[in-house]
């Protein structure tokens, strides 16, 4: 019986390397939470041991049922008829299994029912659900949308809405985008009212709005009126009653078991959650945290799956006499493919291992306001690690899904022509994939929101501290091409600011980030290799490819090679 969490070598690999010793022991009230719930750890070797049984019972589920189901819900998809929106059978078998197995709350406090995990181990579990069917994802990795009313809204919103998010009855959506406010949340126009009682209603129109269909929504909304920019929106919870109208569903290239609706809001009820004017500039960037991690983790459980059947074809296919396995040109795609798969888990968990230490930290920020203390030390550190979690996140989102799109072309590839036909999973891998580095922000946005951390240098003090270690036998010649990519790196950035040009660092910016994902990607694996001598390999082959793609980035930069974009209008007829 297959198991997604206990079959993949490289994902317990990385669950036994987490640290998350300070993040558990804030989580659970240095163990204080064991006196008030018997199931909760008493230690943190014992709460490893919990996540390790629950992602276990998570692979179960994915290995045994949900992958099974998961051709039959890309075929059947979600349906829209008179108003609403039902979800695929397979969909709603998998959301009974996971309730049943209280799985719908994994990042919510206990008294509400959930299991108070951290988000490292929720990704986990994501990736884990992503790898057997994408479009489930989208639904299960919507509890974000608990965590944050957990976080910002008041007691009385908690207890209205987190005990049915924990036990599955309610799902929820992120109504943000608009017909004319994609990426660009300022433009939002829905608006938010108030009645002479102050109560609180939305109306307006949602587009692109995964899981619109939702018991549970959260609106970004225009409360103040007069205004154009973010400053003027707040976040709203409202409950998808009669007022709330699904005007239609999207007709999608892939993921067909998630329902992506357009939504109109007539005048309906809602409560606005924390502060007015704090929908974007605040709630929303502190959504996007976990928003990027999730994406993240569909783009590597996609890439898990593809490669998988990539591998087993490829040992399967015997053509010329011998198992394609066993051409060298089909052998280096896969050794491509795996070392990818490898790279990106260890950048995706370092991701999340800071996005867990910066909102625990928080929390420990937030107890000593309500106290009346102020820890000077614990605030700076606060800001160092928002600092870090604001650079990785993105940069985390756009390696992992634009390498999704890339595994499951290539896995597609080794099948041949079968790989094009609606009989084989890649096919649906292939179409799957594509959105993930478009919803959450493309690619092109998580370059904007990463480069601010490239241009200030955020890893220095890191990198500085690695280039003063002496690795062992190997490592320590990949140890050396690291350093050399990091000239290039310097040299590259010194370009881009001499020339004091603001449209072409714009330009530039991916190509910096790219150089600089290579050294800090870098330094982890070879973390890895002194452990791991499999590791050895992925390092090996990473580093050394990275070096080539780095002289490629600066060439793309010192030539000039961005130079025909002030002749766009006379090239593009």
């Amino acid at each position: 019986m297959p198991n997604f969490f206990t079959d993949n070598k490289d994902l317990i690999f990385q669950f036994e390397r987490l640290d998350l010793k300070e993040v558990v022991q804030i989580a659970e009230n240095n163990y204080e939470e064991s006196k008030k719930y018997p199931y909760a750890p008493t230690n943190y070797e014992d709460a490893m041991e919990n996540y390790r049984k629950v992602l276990e019972v998570v692979g179960d589920i994915a290995g045994n049922y949900i992958d099974a189901r998961a051709g039959e819900v890309d075929t059947e998809g979600a349906h829209y008829k008179n108003g609403e929106v039902n979800y695929a059978s397979g969909t709603v078998e998998n959301l009974k299994q996971l309730s049943k197995a209280d799985l719908m709350g994994m990042v919510l406090p206990r008294r509400f029912g959930g299991l108070n995990f951290p988000t490292s181990i929720y990704m986990m579990a994501t990736e884990i659900i992503a790898r057997a069917d994408a479009s489930l994802m989208n639904i299960f990795g919507l509890q974000d949308i608990g965590e944050m009313i957990n976080k910002f809204g008041d007691e009385s919103q908690r207890e209205e809405f987190l005990p049915k998010f924990c036990t599955g009855e309610y799902t929820g959506a992120m109504a943000l985008t608009e017909p004319d406010a994609g990426s660009d949340l300022q433009a939002v126009k829905l608006t938010a009212y108030q009645d002479e009682k102050g109560q609180w209603f939305l109306k307006g129109v949602k587009r692109f709005i995964t899981n619109g269909n939702a018991d549970v929504h959260l609106v970004l909304a225009r409360s103040e009126p007069g205004t154009k920019d973010g400053r003027g929106l707040s976040m709203f919870v409202c409950y998808r009653d009669k007022s709330v109208v699904i005007r239609r569903i999207e007709n999608k290239l892939g993921i067909h078991g998630s329902p992506t609706c357009e939504l109109q809001f007539n005048d309906t009820p809602a409560w606005l959650v924390g502060k007015r004017k704090f929908g974007l500039i605040k709630y929303v960037f502190d959504l996007m945290f976990r928003a990027r991690l999730g994406v993240s983790a569909q783009a590597l459980g996609i890439s898990q799956a593809a490669y998988e059947e990539a591998l087993k074809y490829a040992k399967d296919r015997v053509q010329f006499g011998k198992s394609i396995y066993n051409i060298p040109a089909v052998t280096n795609i896969l050794l491509d493919m795996r070392t990818t798969l490898e790279t990106n888990r260890t950048l995706m968990y370092a991701a999340g291992t800071a996005v867990d230490i910066k909102e625990k930290l928080e929390e420990l920020v937030e107890k000593n306001k309500a106290e009346g203390k102020n820890d000077t030390e614990l605030n700076e550190r606060l800001k160092s690690v928002t600092k870090f979690a604001n650079f990785v996140t993105p940069l985390a989102k756009y390696i992992l899904t634009e390498s999704a799109n890339k595994i499951t072309y290539d896995a597609l590839q080794i099948h041949g022509g079968t790989g094009y036909m609606k009989e084989f999973r890649v096919e649906r891998l292939a179409r799957d994939a594509r959105i993930t580095n478009i919803y959450e922000g493309t690619s092109q946005l998580q370059i904007v929101a990463a480069i601010g951390g490239v241009l200030g240098d955020i890893l220095k003090d890191m990198f500085d501290k690695k280039e003063k270690k002496e690795y062992p036998g190997g490592l320590a010649r990949l140890s050396e091409i690291l350093k050399e990519i990091r000239v290039i790196f310097y040299d590259s950035l010194k370009y881009v600011v001499d020339k004091k040009d603001v449209s072409f660092q714009d330009i530039a910016a991916k190509d910096l980030v790219e150089l600089y994902s290579y050294i800090y990607t870098g330094w982890l694996l070879l973390d890895e290799a002194e452990v791991n001598e499999r590791k050895k390999f992925i390092a090996n082959r990473y580093i050394i490819e990275s070096l080539a793609n780095a002289r490629k980035n600066a060439e793309n930069i010192k030539n000039e090679l961005f130079s025909d974009i002030l002749h766009a209008d006379k090239i593009l007829i």
